[in-house]
Order: C-alpha cells, then structure tokens, then sequence
C-alpha cells in the first residue's frame, strides 16, 4: 500500500539525518498559472515532499488564511480534475518530489474513488490526506487507492489514545500526519515539549514516519519541530504570503519561494 516515491524521500531524510520540510500551498491559489509557478519552484526552494490542498467550499479543519485561500482557488476555478492536471505538469519537470492532496471526502467522492485513483495516479500524484473520513468510513476509498500504489496518509491527534493509533495505523501507508494542536490551522502554536512525547508514540504505534503539522509559522518554531520529528508541515505561513502579495498589489511567487526557502533552511539546519 505504499507509495514508493514517499518511502524513497523518508530513506534519504533518515540518511541524512533531517527532518523534511512539506509545504502546503492550496491550488489555484491565486491564479491556476501562478500557482503552477510555485509548484514547480517549491523543490529547488528546499521542499521535500508537497502538500497540494484542494479548494472547497467547507474547510472545517482550517482556519481563516487557509479558508480564504481555497475560496481564492475557487474563485480560480480550480476542480479537482484541475489540480490533478495541474500536478501532471508539474511532473514534466519533476519525477522525484512526492506530491500529496490534502483536503475533504466530498469531492472525491463524487468524483468517484475509483476513477480518482485511477486519474491521480496517471497525474502523479502519491497520496491523499482527507481531513474528513475516518478510518471506519473509508474502505472504499483504501481499497481504490491501494488498487493504484497510492497512499492514504491519516491523521493522529493529541487526542488519540494508543487504542485509536492501533486503528489509524490500519490500512495507513507512507506516514502519518500528526496534527500537533488542538483547533483549527494558523491559529495556536505548536509546542515541541508536548510534540517530542506525541511523535514517539505514534511512530512506535504505527511504525512509520511522522509529519507534523498545523501551529508552525515561523523558522525558530520549524527547527524546533524538526529535531523532533520526521518532516515539518508549514501552510498558513505560505498562504499569508499569497495573501500579502495581492493587497499589495506584487507577485505572489516570489514571496512564497522567498518564505519556503527561510522555512526549509531552518528545517534542514535543525539538528546540526
């Protein structure tokens, strides 16, 4: 069930003992070109592994900057058959850079999980994180995806007892994304002495690499993160460049690269 570009980039992290860095950038966010744009940069700027979100209409999970910007890459236009192709022009340039889709159940499952899988995978695309569906509900959607090689990436939270990591660890492959606050993203700030604790836990109950996201905005906080996990997760942070960008009337491109660059050089740095 494992999604080899995800297995090979956690093999070179641990070689080189570091941590990743998983940016997370919404599509279509704000235009489908310049979005694309920042995809193609994010590698060279120092990202590990993508996260792509995708735009809908209910991000219950997220707070007000990632709102604002799946409404931005709504206001684009962008579908989901939208973000897959635009991840297959990313693909043109980039064979090795695990992409994941992070977003909710609705649309994938109205597009159906078979002909997603199918089509994400043709994309390449690696894996999905669905904020919404629980390991209970989703034996269909592992089934489809497991059909493709693809990986469905769960999340743990502070809440999750060893009981229910027993659960998220079935059927999960690639790694798990550790949400490390309680709330929704880009409002409280992840704290590395109650995440160090957490990130051990669930590595040892699930046996695979943690991720940590949502509360990490800054580089100081991101090296903190890094020296206690498999990969750091920054979103909010990126999403406010965009944000900047467009009040004050310059591209969006550059400034996102320029904050990812800061980020990942802080990540990449961290256990030095």
């Amino acid at each position: 069930m494992t999604t080899s570009r995800i297995d090979a980039r956690f093999a070179k992290l641990k070689a080189e003992n570091r941590a990743g860095f998983v940016p997370f950038v919404m599509t279509g966010d704000p235009s489908r070109e310049e979005a694309l744009e920042i995809l193609k940069g994010l590698p060279e700027a120092g990202a590990d592994i993508i996260e792509v979100g995708l735009a809908f209409s209910d991000p219950m999970a997220e707070g007000p900057p990632v709102q604002r910007a799946a409404q931005r890459g709504l206001k684009a236009g962008m579908t989901l058959r939208g973000t897959m192709d635009l991840v297959a022009e990313f693909r043109k340039t980039d064979q090795d850079t695990p992409v994941i889709l992070m977003g909710y159940l609705n649309p994938v499952e109205s597009y159906g999980y078979a002909r997603f899988a199918k089509e994400a995978a043709e994309a390449g695309i690696d894996g999905l994180i669905s904020v919404d569906c629980p390991p209970e509900e989703a034996a269909d959607l592992a089934a489809a995806m497991d059909a493709e090689q693809l990986s469905l990436i769960r999340l743990a939270t502070p809440t999750s007892d060893d009981a229910r990591l027993e659960v998220i660890a079935r059927g999960t492959s690639g790694f798990i994304y550790y949400v490390s606050v309680a709330g929704v993203t880009g409002v409280k700030e992840a704290q590395a002495a109650s995440v160090a604790p957490a990130v051990a836990r669930v590595r040892k109950a699930t046996g695979l690499p943690v991720a940590v996201g949502f509360g990490i905005k800054t580089p100081e906080r991101a090296a903190e993160i890094a020296r206690v996990s498999d990969a750091v997760v920054v979103g909010s942070a990126l999403v406010d460049e965009v944000a900047a960008a467009l009040e004050a009337g310059e591209p969006a491109v550059p400034r996102v690269l320029a904050k990812v660059r800061t980020l990942s050089d802080a990540v990449r740095n961290a256990r030095n």
